[in-house]
């Protein structure tokens, strides 16, 4: 069995870190990845060298794309940290995690599934 993501892409906004209920604490960020295809093709070019997969798209027509928000936790201490402190909105990076699917009760007292990549 296997469950391993890897992001590469671009952060949304500022980590921020949180600790809840006396838990250790957690570094929590979101993350923007691309993907692009030309029209009327259902293929992603995905991977590779960004710049050239552009360069053939262009020369193939119009270009459609797509952009996934994923929620990235950090728990592991001294990664936790360092993510709080260097990595900022708009930063480029690559992610390596295992993908979890979480519940937690929001304020209404509502049941909600919540999709995260444990860095």
């Amino acid at each position: 069995a296997m469950n391993r993501v890897q992001l590469l892409g671009r952060v949304g906004q500022d980590p921020v870190m949180r600790q809840v209920d006396g838990k250790n604490p957690v570094t929590i960020f979101s993350l923007a990845t691309n993907e692009m295809w030309r029209t009327g093709e259902s293929e992603v070019a995905q991977g590779g060298d960004i710049i050239v997969t552009l360069l053939f798209l262009c020369t193939l027509g119009d270009i459609s794309q797509k952009t996934t928000w994923h929620r990235i936790s950090v728990f592991r201490p001294g990664l936790r940290d360092v993510t709080y402190q260097y990595v900022k909105k708009g930063s480029r990076i690559y992610v390596e995690g295992k993908i979890d699917y979480g519940e937690y009760t929001d304020k209404n007292n509502v049941r909600r599934q919540a999709t995260t990549i444990i860095a």
